[in-house]
């Protein structure tokens, strides 16, 4: 069926995610020291155009009496533009070029820049509609062509009708010049363009709000390249995740609502429909009734190493992928442990607080080089193994125990038990996971086989330590002292009060759960897990998932992406094929990977298919969730 719909399509704030002219002003105004006001007074007389508060004639003349433009500046501006295309028309140019003949640009813009940006898309030279500028003979930009309608009032609708169009007639953009054209009777629908910015005098006036360019091709059922447009996929990011992430996932096209704390299970059961993805750290739990709340819900990111404080299981029965970020902050943590370790050994923490406190006691006594010590590892994963490298080469003789055959690095010593470490070592550090089996793992018993005088150091899980016999183990004078980043109950936020049995002892460090907490770990966690979901959402990427089976895919190329996950069972990946087999569809690809729970198949299929295939797959007997990605 021939295309009858014509897109109408603004171009400065739409098209791309500036104001040209506001730009244009950046490279003209550059060493004028008055810049930085004349800039925001562009901006301030743009904004007034806009919203429809002075005529659009008024704010051009003043716009360009400001910038004092030259047309050798033109080219300059080209550049900068061709970075600042709206990220949704970029990732829609395969369409863009296919309908070219339907698409029309109309600006209150000018052609001299517009036509080189918007050509490189597809869009013919002769479907713009912008004002020309005028210029002297030294190339100075003095004026604007006086007779184009568009530099005039309603100029945007009297350029439709001398156009003429037949068809539907859908404008998008995001000023109230835009809206003019279907206040004129002249289009089918007004599309209120948010990607960039959002305007609530145009957004009032819009058939539909239109937070990308993918929403309204999905809507109007002309979305061939991309199977959901990123806009309706909510993301909901919990405790005072890093900018980057959210960053990261705005420019996706997600959108995305941030919390500053921790939420209780009620609060996170309500908030949390609806929501496509979750972003957490270590204080919110994800608890079976949460997820049987979570109708929408495709991925949990955990914003930190641990994931004890998220029922995986059950995320993987409902086909909720989670990703954490396992060595992100992996040498922020060992930095902590060796400058715990070394504070402990001199004692560095009673010392200061006396200091604090007017007290001179300058003494050797306690005091001990970290040289030639005996450091025991308790977990030798990432942390353990790098804590190991680095203690070596400061002179300590690493020993390490760990349930699972892992290769020593450098001299470390493997131990064959966990009381044959904690008897030989002068220091023991812990860097074991969250599971359950690890609660109380040092409890009474454990100390008292650590040698007397020892310090113990946690920067693990709260539950890992008993804490009461940790303290009974210092006041006795059994252990010298102790580090301790992670309680068993920890505050929800900074409000809420900290209470622990350790507060007071000697030679004791407390930190309120920081071991990873520096800049440059929740940096790199905030580009990790994002991209990690962004993959998963996009691609079908399993690959460093908790609770998944971990499939490295290719790209997807001329084809639809089949995702089945389904309760590991027999026959299944044979149903699936017959499915296939029965519609007649060709497999481009095909890639499986289960674990003891759950099956995980990936098909990669010609475009052309029956729907009715689709809903056969979703049918299949034991499918947990299916997805199709294109």
């Amino acid at each position: 069926m021939p295309q009858t719909k014509k897109f109408i399509i603004d171009f400065d704030s739409t098209f791309t995610r500036v104001e040209a002219l506001d730009i244009l002003g950046e490279i003209s105004l550059e060493g004028d020291p008055q810049k930085n006001q004349k800039l925001q007074a562009i901006k301030d007389i743009t904004d007034r155009g806009m919203e429809g508060a002075v005529t659009f004639r008024e704010s051009l003349e003043q716009r360009l009496e400001i910038l004092k433009a030259n047309r050798s500046q033109i080219d300059l501006l080209i550049k900068a533009l061709k970075k600042k295309v709206s990220k949704s028309f970029e990732r829609n140019k395969e369409w863009l070029e296919e309908n070219a003949k339907d698409v029309f640009i109309i600006s209150n813009g000018f052609k001299d820049f517009i036509i080189p940006i918007v050509t490189e898309f597809g869009i013919k030279k002769e479907n713009v509609f912008a004002n020309d500028f005028v210029y002297d003979e030294q190339g100075n930009i003095v004026d604007f062509n006086r007779n184009n309608p568009l530099s005039q009032n309603n100029g945007k609708a009297e350029t439709i009708r001398n156009v003429n169009l037949e068809g539907d007639i859908y404008v998008i953009g995001d000023g109230y010049t835009d809206y003019e054209i279907k206040a004129s009777g002249l289009a089918n629908k007004f599309y209120a363009f948010t990607e960039n910015v959002h305007r609530p005098k145009v957004t009032s006036q819009a058939d539909h709000i239109a937070p990308s360019f993918d929403e309204i091709l999905y809507i109007n059922k002309l979305n061939t390249k991309f199977s959901y447009p990123k806009s309706r996929i909510k993301v909901l990011l919990l405790e005072n995740v890093h900018p980057i992430a959210v960053e990261l996932l705005k420019e996706e096209g997600y959108q995305v609502e941030v919390a500053t704390g921790a939420m209780s299970e009620d609060e996170l059961c309500e908030k949390i429909k609806n929501v496509s993805i979750l972003g957490i750290r270590s204080k919110t739990n994800v608890t079976k009734k949460v997820l049987d709340n979570a109708n929408r819900l495709l991925a949990v990111g955990a914003f930190c190493i641990g994931t004890n404080q998220i029922d995986l299981e059950e995320c993987q029965r409902k086909g909720v992928a989670v990703f954490n970020a396992p060595f992100s902050n992996t040498r922020s943590v060992v930095e902590m442990a060796i400058a715990e370790i070394i504070f402990l050994m001199r004692r560095f923490h009673d010392k200061s607080i006396g200091m604090h406190q007017g007290k001179w006691d300058k003494s050797a006594s306690g005091s001990f080089e970290i040289r030639g010590k005996k450091l025991g590892i308790v977990g030798y994963g990432n942390i353990g193994a790098q804590l190991s490298v680095l203690a070596e080469n400061m002179g300590m003789n690493v020993f390490y125990y760990d349930v699972v055959e892992k290769l020593a690095l450098g001299n470390a010593t493997k131990m064959n038990s966990l009381d044959e470490l904690l008897e030989t070592c002068d220091m023991i550090s812990l860097h074991v996971d969250g599971r359950k089996e690890n609660k109380c793992l040092i409890d009474a018993e454990k100390i008292k086989k650590m040698k007397p005088g020892s310090i113990l150091v946690n920067l693990s899980r709260g539950h890992v330590v008993d804490i009461p016999a940790l303290r009974d183990a210092i006041l006795s004078g059994h252990l010298a002292g102790c580090a301790v980043d992670v309680f068993p109950e920890e505050p929800k936020n900074n409000k809420e009060p900290f209470e622990s049995e350790l507060i007071g002892l000697p030679n004791t460090i407390l930190t309120p759960h920081i071991g990873g907490s520096t800049l440059e770990a929740q940096e790199n966690i905030a580009r990790f897990v994002p991209g990690k979901i962004m993959e998963y959402i996009n691609t079908g990427n399993t690959f460093n998932s908790v609770n998944f089976p971990n499939i490295q895919l290719p790209f997807l190329k001329d084809a639809h992406r089949l995702i089945h996950l389904h309760h590991n069972e027999p026959g299944v990946l044979a149903k699936i094929n017959q499915v296939l087999a029965n519609y007649n569809i060709n497999i481009v690809g095909q890639y499986l990977k289960t674990n003891e729970k759950i099956g995980y198949v990936i098909t990669d299929i010609d475009k052309a298919y029956e729907e009715d295939a689709i809903d056969a797959l979703k049918n299949i007997p034991g499918t947990i969730r299916f997805r199709t990605l294109y």
